[in-house]
C-alpha cells in the first residue's frame, strides 16, 4: 500500500525524507521488520523502541515513526530515502495507521468490548456464542485465543489478552475475512492505557465488576479505574452491572448513551434480573425479570457469577437490536470458554475443575459456587503468578484458607523471579502455613500432578489460576504447558 503520510490525520508534527512509501508490514519489534516496514519506535516501561530504529533499517524497513525530534532528525541526514516521523505519542498514532492500513475493518464489523477485573473471559465467549446462535456470526478476542463463528484460529498475539493495535486490526480484518459480521474482545486496563483500542468506536462496552488488580503497573486503584472508565468513553451503548460496588454508579453517572443495566438482586433496580437461581449438574435455572415480566430460563452454566455473565450476553444482545423471546429460545445452547468452570469427569469419580479465577475476589467466588456441587473432598490449587502484583499473592491464600481440604500452593508465569519466592510470598497469607494439609511445588506442572495425586474417590481438584496462551512464561521465554494434557496423562497412566 502507497500512504501519502502527509495526508494522514494521525496527529504527525514533522516528517523528514519522501513523504509518501510502499509500506506492506506495520511492526513494533525491529526483528520482525521486512521489506517495505513501518517501524514504531515505542518507549516502553523496560524498552525504548528508539535504540533499534537502525535494525529494523537493516531488516529492511523504510518508515519510522517515533517521539524523538532530535534522533529522528539526525537519522534522516543518515537514511535520506528514509521516512522518519515525529509525533507526539507513538502509540496513539499507531492505531490510527493501523487501522487505515487494514481499511477500518472495525467499522465493518460490530464491535463489542468487555472491560472488567473478572470475568472478561467468559462473557467474551458468551457473546460470541450468543450472537452466533442469533445468527450474526460473531468473532472473539482474549485470553483465550481468537476465534472466528467457528473455530479457534492459529495467531501468535503481541500481549496475553488485548493485542497491540496493528495485530488487532489485522485480526479484525482476519474475522471480516471469515465472514463474521461482530467481534467481542476483551479489553484490559493496561490495553486501554496502552491506546490499543484507540481509534475505535466501539457499538457495545461491557462491565463486569472491578476490584484491586494490576497495581504492579497501575501503582494506585483510582489509575486503574479510570482507564476501566475510558472504555465507555469511547462507545455508543453499555451494559452496566449495578450490583458492582467498585465502578457500577460511577457508569450509570458517566455514561449518557443507551444502557442495558443488570443484577442478581431481587431489589435493586435493573433492566434484567435473575431471581430464583437454582444449580443443576448441567447447569443452572433462574427466573429473570425483564419488562414486568418474568420467564423460565436455563443456560449451561456453573456458579451465580456465571448467571450474571450470562445477564451482561443478553443485554449485548437486546442492545444490537435483538427481542428478548429470541434471545431466549437459544440461551440453553450457550457454550461457555475453555479453563473457565469447565468439569473434566475422570475415574475414579472425580472431578476436575479448571477455572483460572487468578484474583482473590474470583477465587472467592468460584470456590463459594464449587462447594455447591455434591463432592467426597474438595483440593484446590491456588498459584502465584510471577509476573503481576506480588502483594496480591498473600490475599490468594488467605481466600482459601479454611475453605478447601487439601491446598496446593505453585507457581504461574513466573517471569525473571525464583519460583521458590513466589511461593514464599504466598505462603505468608496462611495463618498456619505448616499445616500438612498444604502442598508446596515450584511449577504449575508439578501443581498440577500433586493436585492429582491427592485426589481420591468423589473428590472435586480446581485448579486455579491464570495459565495463558497454553505456555508459562519463564525468564521471558514462552514454555508450552496444558492443564488438560497432563490430565489426561495422569489419568492414562494410573488406570
Amino acid at each position: 500500500m502507497n500512504i501519502q503520510f502527509d495526508l494522514l490525520n494521525a496527529q504527525i508534527k514533522a516528517i523528514y525524507g519522501p513523504t509518501n512509501q510502499d509500506i506492506q508490514k506495520l511492526t513494533f519489534h525491529s526483528k520482525n521488520a521486512i521489506a517495505s516496514s513501518l517501524f514504531f519506535a515505542i518507549k516502553g516501561e523496560n524498552h525504548d523502541g528508539h535504540l533499534y530504529i537502525e535494525d529494523a533499517l537493516k531488516r529492511g524497513g523504510v518508515a519510522v515513526v517515533g517521539s524523538d525530534q532530535s534522533l529522528l532528525e539526525t537519522l534522516s541526514e543518515k537514511y535520506p530515502k528514509i521516512t522518519f516521523i515525529v509525533v507526539e505519542d507513538v502509540r496513539i498514532t499507531m492505531a490510527l495507521f493501523a487501522k487505515y492500513f487494514h481499511n477500518s475493518p472495525d467499522e465493518k464489523l460490530k464491535t463489542i468490548g468487555v472491560t472488567g477485573t473478572n470475568g472478561k473471559t467468559t462473557v467474551a465467549a458468551y457473546v460470541r456464542s450468543l450472537l452466533t446462535l442469533l445468527n450474526m456470526p460473531s468473532g472473539s478476542i482474549g485470553t483465550t485465543g481468537i476465534y472466528t463463528s467457528e473455530h479457534k484460529i492459529p495467531y501468535k498475539k503481541s500481549t496475553p489478552t488485548t493485542p497491540e493495535s496493528v495485530d488487532l486490526h489485522h485480526i479484525f480484518n482476519d474475522l471480516h475475512s471469515a465472514g463474521d459480521t461482530a467481534v467481542a474482545m476483551e479489553v484490559t486496563s493496561i490495553g486501554l492505557d496502552q491506546k490499543r483500542v484507540e481509534g475505535i468506536n466501539f457499538d457495545v462496552a461491557i462491565h463486569t465488576n472491578l476490584s484491586v488488580e494490576h497495581l504492579e503497573y497501575h501503582k494506585t486503584f483510582e489509575n486503574y479505574k479510570q482507564c476501566k472508565l475510558d472504555l465507555f468513553r469511547q462507545s455508543r451503548t453499555a451494559v452496566i452491572n449495578v450490583d458492582d460496588e467498585g465502578m457500577g454508579q460511577d457508569l450509570i453517572d458517566l455514561f449518557s448513551g443507551p444502557t442495558v443495566t443488570y443484577s442478581l438482586h431481587p431489589s435493586q433496580e435493573a433492566d434484567l434480573k435473575a431471581v430464583n437461581i437454582l444449580h443443576g449438574e448441567t447447569g443452572t435455572s433462574f427466573t429473570l425479570q425483564a419488562n414486568n415480566k418474568e420467564y423460565d430460563v436455563f443456560v449451561p452454566v456453573f456458579g451465580e457469577y456465571n448467571v450474571a455473565n450470562v445477564l451482561s450476553a443478553v443485554g449485548t444482545a437486546l442492545l444490537l437490536g435483538f427481542k428478548l423471546q429470541r434471545i431466549l429460545r437459544v440461551l440453553a445452547k450457550l457454550e461457555s470458554p475453555e479453563g473457565r468452570f469447565q468439569i473434566i469427569e475422570v475415574p475414579p469419580s472425580q472431578k476436575i475443575i479448571l477455572d483460572y479465577a487468578h484474583t482473590p475476589v474470583a477465587l472467592t467466588r468460584l470456590v463459594e459456587e464449587v462447594r455447591k456441587l455434591e463432592h467426597n473432598r474438595l483440593i484446590v490449587m491456588i498459584a502465584g503468578i510471577g509476573i503481576r502484583d506480588f502483594e496480591k499473592m498473600p490475599k490468594m491464600a488467605m481466600a482459601i484458607e479454611g475453605k478447601a481440604d487439601e491446598i496446593i500452593v505453585t507457581v504461574d508465569h513466573p517471569g525473571h523471579h525464583e519460583p521458590s519466592l513466589i511461593v514464599d510470598k504466598v505462603m505468608t497469607g496462611f495463618e498456619n502455613p505448616q499445616s500438612p494439609h498444604i502442598h508446596r511445588t515450584n511449577t504449575r506442572e508439578e501443581g498440577v500432578i500433586k493436585s492429582l495425586e491427592l485426589g481420591g474417590d468423589g473428590d472435586i481438584i480446581l485448579l486455579t489460576s491464570g495459565c495463558i496462551n497454553g505456555a508459562q512464561i519463564v525468564k521471558g521465554q514462552e514454555i508450552p504447558h496444558s492443564d488438560e494434557d497432563l490430565i489426561h496423562s495422569f489419568s492414562y497412566m494410573t488406570s
